[in-house]
């Protein structure tokens, strides 16, 4: 029923919560891909008014070097998960994408389900509610109210505030 299953994972425990799920819905689906993701920032730098073309290309090196560690961070997360979901069997590919300014994380989800032939994406909730959501925002909310697949939401035990 499915053949590419996305997983969005910010590094939490919570996002992690997900991949039990995966795992028996993908090998319930005679061994789907599995897409691990992760968004990672764009960071900006600064420059002052009057910045050198040597202090500006210093500026920029920062940023260049800042989102390459943070990409490989991601990658060392993603290639740990992965690993534990191939022993499994399971076919697992990783992405880190870098969001835009102009994209939040749940456009970059919804970029790559809509590019990519995804199936299903299974994204984890933190359970919030109420002021604590519209402050924070929802990135799974985002992903529920505008995806064209499927989505599966997990929220953790013990995540629902007020219960």
């Amino acid at each position: 029923m499915y053949n590419k299953i996305l997983v969005p994972l910010d590094g939490s425990k919570t996002g992690e919560c997900t991949l039990a799920h995966v795992k028996d819905i993908a090998m319930g689906c005679g061994m789907a891909e599995v897409v691990l993701l992760t968004v990672t920032e764009s960071y900006d730098f600064f420059v002052q008014y009057e910045t050198s073309l040597t202090q500006m290309k210093k500026e920029v090196e920062e940023k260049e070097k800042s989102e390459e560690q943070a990409r490989q961070k991601a990658l060392t997360y993603l290639n740990t998960l992965s690993d534990n979901l191939k022993k499994n069997g399971l076919y697992v590919k990783t992405e880190v994408i870098t969001k835009t300014d102009n994209q939040g994380p749940a456009e970059v989800i919804l970029d790559y389900a809509l590019n990519n032939m995804v199936d299903l994406i299974v994204i984890a909730t933190h359970g919030r509610s109420g002021i604590t959501r519209w402050a924070f925002g929802s990135v799974a909310e985002k992903v529920v109210r505008h995806s064209t697949v499927p989505v599966l939401t997990i929220t953790p035990t013990g995540c629902r505030q007020g219960r």
